[in-house]
């Protein structure tokens, strides 16, 4: 059977709706299914470049279709991750939202009318099924886990009216026992305080990485007074009360500077949620008497507390599912589905998650690798690995792009970033040169599965962490070896590689090794700070050449950076993505004076806008993907050499930011 899982939105790329809520629909995937096995997964922002996309994953399915060799017509089961009667009432909110800007129409309708626009032909209505969000979660994480009997636990933010289930996991059956109300939701009670950080939706994991700098027991009590534990494993949030919090502190503005009182308060928002999870956790624990816990939703992403439910001994064993968040709803929903129809053939541990697009083939990597002659220089390496890692320990950060591209929000090791953990400098250096984000924050290592427990604390019967997914102690003779990925309070977001499921990754690793007597490398997300994971080699040499990344490793060639001029940018094919729009108005620019100007917006974040200079803009009204930058100045009557020069720098500016795509002419 097979079964295609979606999630996501409901505009195309192009189309703008910003008055839906971010929190109704984002982090839009596909997933196909065959009878339980995974053929093909991706979230849509890898192919629309959209961070945590909210639009409708058409791209995504493409992509699943393509990889699995068949159209739409072949699939059995269309699986959306919402129930039917939330589907139609978020319609009803949006026409409110709209002023009935949106049609009268179902949700089924609505759905079946999106997937014909995009794959150019009818859908059977009758193909669509429409799974409970927590669900979705819920299947996602214990179907893939081995386990044949286990607690299922999914905690968010919202879904369905919805903040969470309480389910059990026997051998082919899921039963939910009860669900949480959205009036309890742990995710919504996080956002509500990082607020007061300069933080929101997204930006979760950032509090989590801050809270180790903080003392908890400052703004202990007055945490405290915003959730009540009761009996059974129950609680209430008091949102209300966060005013009182706001009241005791200076709140920060976004992009302003971190206080001691910021750290603290992270710190004792990041144990608010521990205790109030543990509470549940542990409660279910003992009415169920089950052994194993399966974890999914949003709130799983938290990695230090999926750590401290791992070290509580509670359990046996802990699975989390790596795509927790919504982007897994699309995997939850097809999996569901499949067992729904009693077409379920396996319910395997899941070993790996590189169910994305291929970087490409020698060939088609060494075309776009030619085409960028005058920006890089490549070659193919004998021993690629030990190439990388040579350059490594003598200092290098090195983008390393292999194979699938991972399906969820971590680099695993095929879209990556690599560098020496040992130096503890390499966090500011990788910080500052790529990824361009707050100086806390913590870098992750990669361990040779083999040597992990002789670098990391593994609890008893768990050896293999291959997602990236528990914040676990490090040694404590180790610290000072693993400067750059330890974090300050002695721990680590471990990922773990073994030979037979990452051999690529495991090779370079390998490679250190030998070179350094360390089995360790830091690795984080191929990506700069305002664009999703890399995915195709396209992607891989855009963020290669606007990062400070000193060498490249992609495929079987090794990259280096030429020095460009700013006549090789203007040589460049201008092109405009799908979700940016350039627009030319009219405005005063004084008290007395109007004048024309032109800024770039999109189509997700009606807050996003960026001036750009007459030069610059009357040339992108022109663009169209073929033409250079040099030839649309043209057209647009810019024919100084010092205009043309600063236009080609201000395009290397929004390149960089990813207002626009460039690419070598006939490329």
């Amino acid at each position: 059977m097979l079964t295609l899982g979606l999630s996501g939105g409901l505009s195309f790329a192009h189309e703008e709706m910003y008055d839906i809520p971010k929190s109704f629909t984002h982090d839009g995937a596909a997933v196909l299914v065959d009878g339980g096995e995974v053929i093909a997964g991706i979230e849509e922002e890898r192919l629309n470049r959209i961070k945590h996309s909210n639009k409708f994953p058409i791209e995504a399915i493409r992509f699943c279709l393509a990889r699995g060799g068949v159209d739409i017509d072949r699939v059995d089961r269309i699986a959306f991750y919402a129930s039917e009667e939330y589907c139609n009432a978020l319609l009803g909110r949006v026409r409110l939202l709209t002023g009935g800007a949106l049609p009268r129409i179902d949700a089924r309708t609505l759905l079946a009318a999106k997937l014909g626009q995009g794959l150019g032909r009818p859908i059977d209505r009758d193909k669509i099924v429409f799974v409970p969000h927590h669900q979705a979660h819920a299947a996602s994480t214990y179907l893939l886990s081995g386990y044949d009997d286990s607690l299922i636990v999914a905690i968010d933010g919202s879904g369905d009216f919805l903040s969470g289930l309480v389910a059990v996991g026997s051998g082919d059956r899921i039963d939910v026992l009860k669900t949480i109300p959205e009036s309890k939701s742990l995710g919504n009670f996080y956002v509500s305080v990082i607020a007061l950080l300069g933080y929101g939706v997204f930006d979760e994991y950032k509090v989590m990485g801050l809270a180790p700098y903080g003392d908890p027991a400052r703004y202990r009590a007055l945490m405290s007074s915003l959730y009540t534990l009761l009996p059974d494993g129950d609680y209430e949030i008091h949102r209300d009360r966060v005013g009182a919090l706001a009241q005791a502190i200076e709140v920060r503005r976004k992009g302003g500077p971190f206080t001691q009182q910021h750290r603290d308060v992270a710190a004792s928002l990041q144990e608010a949620l521990e205790a109030l999870a543990l509470h549940v956790i542990r409660h279910e624990r003992e009415a169920t008497g089950k052994t194993r816990l399966c974890l999914a939703g949003g709130v799983a992403h938290n990695c230090t507390m999926n750590g401290k439910i791992l070290y509580s001994g509670m359990f046996e064993r802990v699975f989390v599912q790596p795509a927790a968040h919504d982007a897994g709803c699309a995997l939850g929903a097809a999996l569901h589905t499949t067992l729904a129809a009693g077409a379920l053939k396996s319910r395997r541990r899941i070993e790996h998650v590189f169910w994305g697009r291929d970087v490409g083939g020698e060939a088609e990597i060494e075309r776009e690798l030619s085409a960028w002659s005058r920006f890089l220089r490549h070659e193919r390496a004998e021993d690629l690995p030990g190439r990388v890692a040579e350059v490594i320990a003598a200092g290098a950060a090195v983008g390393w792009a292999q194979g699938g591209s991972e399906f969820g929000p971590r680099a695993l090791g095929h879209r990556s970033i690599l560098a020496d953990p040992r130096p503890a400098a390499n966090k500011d250096l990788v910080n500052a040169m790529v990824k361009k984000r707050e100086a806390y924050r913590p870098f992750a290592p990669a361990v040779l599965a083999e040597d992990a427990r002789e670098f990391f604390e593994l609890p008893p019967g768990e050896d293999e962490f291959p997602f990236m997914i528990f914040v676990l102690k490090v040694r404590e003779d180790k610290r000072s070896v693993l400067g750059a990925t330890t974090h300050v309070d002695g721990t680590a977001r471990v990922q773990t590689v073994a030979r037979g499921s990452n051999p690529h990754f495991w090779g370079v690793l390998k490679a250190f090794k030998d070179r350094t007597g360390v089995p360790v490398l830091l690795n984080t997300s191929f990506n700069n700070n305002v664009e999703p994971i890399v995915d195709s080699a396209h992607d891989v040499v855009t963020s290669f050449l606007t990062t400070g990344l000193n060498y490249l490793a992609i495929g079987g060639f090794f990259v280096e950076k030429r020095a460009w001029t700013w006549e090789d940018v203007a040589a460049l094919a201008v092109d405009i993505p799908r979700h940016v729009r350039v627009d030319q108005i009219r405005r005063f620019v004084a008290m007395d004076r109007a004048a024309t100007a032109f800024e770039l917006r999109n189509t997700y974040d009606a807050g996003v806008r960026v001036s750009v200079s007459a030069d610059l803009g009357e040339a992108l009204m022109r663009a169209d993907g073929a033409r250079s930058l040099a030839e649309l100045l043209a057209d647009a009557g810019v024919d100084e050499p010092a205009r043309a020069q600063k236009a080609a720098q201000e395009l290397e500016g929004l390149w960089a930011e990813r207002f626009v795509s460039l690419r070598p002419r006939g490329a």
